[in-house]
């Protein structure tokens, strides 16, 4: 279902659905008011939902969707300003799967084709059943989806001297677990790449900083890395460090797996400069970004933690652990 005042909107976005063999257009909507009441009988499995709309907004809609659609997942649609960068991420703590920003003109273009390639892999992704999760016992031995058996790796046995993370859809909101749960015992430099435009990180920082008490500041070029602090990717930039404790670099060199921040380059860096002292962990998301970079952190016997599927909003990341090529090389 989509729920947008803009006619232009419903229509682009029904026609991109439309094109899609798998999925179907449930209802269209108007406004959030109109949105529940055609979600009660529709029954859509994903909602995109606009914040900015008359009568009522999308973060007001918000809970009353889920009440009215339980098991819908909701992806906020919204331009990318900062008062709306920071709804969307208010709107995934109320209960949204995810968000993608709307560009300020539909003319065509770079944009249009982004906002369509960004919204529709989203759609797909979250929309999808869950496949059965592969079972891992305490011995370190588990099962594929399909039957296969693997090993897990051991933890290296150098105690961490950096943590690295790498997150996609539904991140933010793992990774606010993730950090809370750390910070009153952190006394590493923490690196994060968050797949998000530049308002949105920006926003995440601040979120971050507030919930934990921790010192957490978007990296910048020549940053050294300082115990306890946490250093984000930036919208639209490739963070790296050049060597142990810095200084991080900043690029904006082609996107890697179709990400900029990707989580790639950042693991490979780490495992360059720390190799067996470093940590790294995947959390939630779709497509394949950080599956080449941990394989450079395990063969340097750097440790790789990675978060369970069933925990996930996407599987996507965290399933390539399981994947032929790669399992025995990073699993722990």
């Amino acid at each position: 279902m989509v729920a947008d005042d803009s006619a232009v909107i419903r229509g682009i976005v029904s026609r991109w659905v439309d094109a899609d063999k798998d999925l179907v257009i449930a209802a269209s909507a108007v406004n959030g008011q109109d949105a529940i009441e055609r979600a009660r009988t529709a029954k859509p499995d994903v909602i995109v939902l606009d914040i900015e709309m008359p009568i009522m907004d999308g973060i007001t809609a918000l809970p009353l969707l889920l009440k009215a659609r339980p098991g819908a997942k909701i992806i906020m649609a919204s331009t990318l300003t900062r008062r709306n960068a920071q709804i969307s991420l208010t709107a995934l703590s109320l209960g949204a799967t995810d968000y993608v920003p709307k560009p300020t003109s539909l003319g065509g273009g770079a944009a249009v084709e982004e906002f369509r390639r960004e919204l529709m892999s989203r759609i797909v992704a979250i929309g999808r059943k869950p496949a059965a999760s592969g079972k891992v016992s305490n011995q370190g031995v588990g099962a594929t989806a399909k039957g296969g058996v693997f090993t897990l790796r051991k933890a290296s046995p150098i105690r961490p001297l950096i943590l690295v993370i790498g997150s996609s859809t539904g991140g933010p909101q793992a990774l606010a677990q993730v950090v809370s749960a750390i910070a009153p015992q952190l006394n590493v430099p923490v690196l994060i790449t968050q797949h998000m435009p530049a308002t949105f990180t920006a926003i995440l920082t601040e979120s971050m900083a507030k919930n934990s008490g921790l010192r957490c500041v978007e990296g910048a070029n020549g940053m050294k890395l300082e115990p306890g602090c946490i250093y984000v990717a930036p919208g639209d930039f490739h963070m790296t460090i050049k060597g142990k404790s810095g200084p991080i670099e900043l690029s904006q060199s082609a996107p890697v797996n179709f990400c900029r921040p990707s989580v790639d380059p950042m693991f490979c860096s780490m495992a360059a400069a720390y190799g067996t002292s470093v940590l790294a962990v995947v959390l939630t998301g779709m497509g394949a970004d950080g599956r080449d970079g941990a394989r450079a952190i395990a063969d340097g016997s750097g440790t790789v933690l990675v978060q369970d599927e069933a925990t996930s909003v996407v599987g996507g990341c965290p399933r390539l652990w399981r994947r032929r090529d790669s399992r025995r090389r990073f699993c722990r």
